[in-house]
């Protein structure tokens, strides 16, 4: 199974801990982003990751082969020249994947989220995307009909709704999580190079009939390492609880 670790920010919101080291290999407990995110794959049997990289690329580069690639069978470097947010990071490396469905999964999140019954849900529905969702808050919600197909985007900071072939006022809203399982097929559906989101991506895909699931994991731990107060907060979490998210 492959995977790919986006990985490339800058980690602005972490400073100072990113001034002089990349935001993947910020330590959680005493172990990187990036080891975490590895072993949270490897457990599901992805033996096969590429990781897209910018700021301090050399030192994730440095840290892979340091630890011999982590026993797995292929992890490629995908060095980007200039930042290409999430949809032009995956988009940018679609030689790197076969005709099976791949993880996306975001370096800064930590998760017990079960990826086994992900997939395969993922393998049932047979949609061109299966999004990670939860109910938390958040400044944007993802909206979801249903039948659980997205249909929309609510930006609460600009108080706007984008909705795509639907007049439905009653749907689901979900915080996405920074882990998706896609279809290879997407890129056959769509063709773009250069920096672009790749939830834009999914809107322009459902306006031409496309289908993109909600997986709701309301179950499991899910934390955004996104700020220090964030990493703080979920030392302290893991110190205090008896959960198994850092991949062991």
């Amino acid at each position: 199974m492959k995977a790919i670790i986006l990985a490339a920010g800058l980690g602005s919101r972490l400073k100072p801990l990113t001034e002089s080291t990349p935001k993947a290999l910020v330590k959680v407990c005493g172990k990187t982003l990036l080891e975490i995110t590895i072993n949270k794959l490897k457990r599901f049997s992805v033996d096969e990751i590429i990781i897209n990289t910018y700021y301090l690329a050399d030192q994730i580069e440095s840290f892979i082969k340091e630890n011999n690639y982590f026993g797995l069978k292929k992890i490629e470097i995908s060095k980007e020249t200039n930042l290409l947010e999430t949809g032009g990071g995956i988009f940018n490396v679609k030689w790197f994947f076969d005709k099976s469905p791949f993880i996306v999964y975001n370096v800064d999140i930590i998760s017990s989220i079960d990826l086994k019954s992900m997939y395969e849900f993922h393998l049932k529905t047979r949609t061109i995307a299966t999004l990670a969702v939860r109910n938390r808050v958040s400044n944007k919600l993802l909206l979801f009909n249903k039948l659980q197909e997205l249909v929309g985007i609510e930006d609460l900071k600009n108080n706007t709704i984008k909705m795509i072939n639907s007049e439905e006022n009653d749907f689901d809203r979900y915080a996405f999580s920074g882990i998706h399982i896609i279809s290879p097929k997407i890129f056959e559906l769509y063709d773009r190079k250069g920096s672009f989101s790749i939830i834009d991506t999914y809107m322009e895909l459902i306006s031409k009939g496309a289908k993109i699931n909600a997986f709701n994991h309301n179950e499991s731990n899910w934390f955004d390492i996104g700020t220090n107060e964030k990493l703080k907060l979920v030392e302290n979490y893991i110190k205090n609880n008896t959960i198994n998210v850092l991949g062991n």
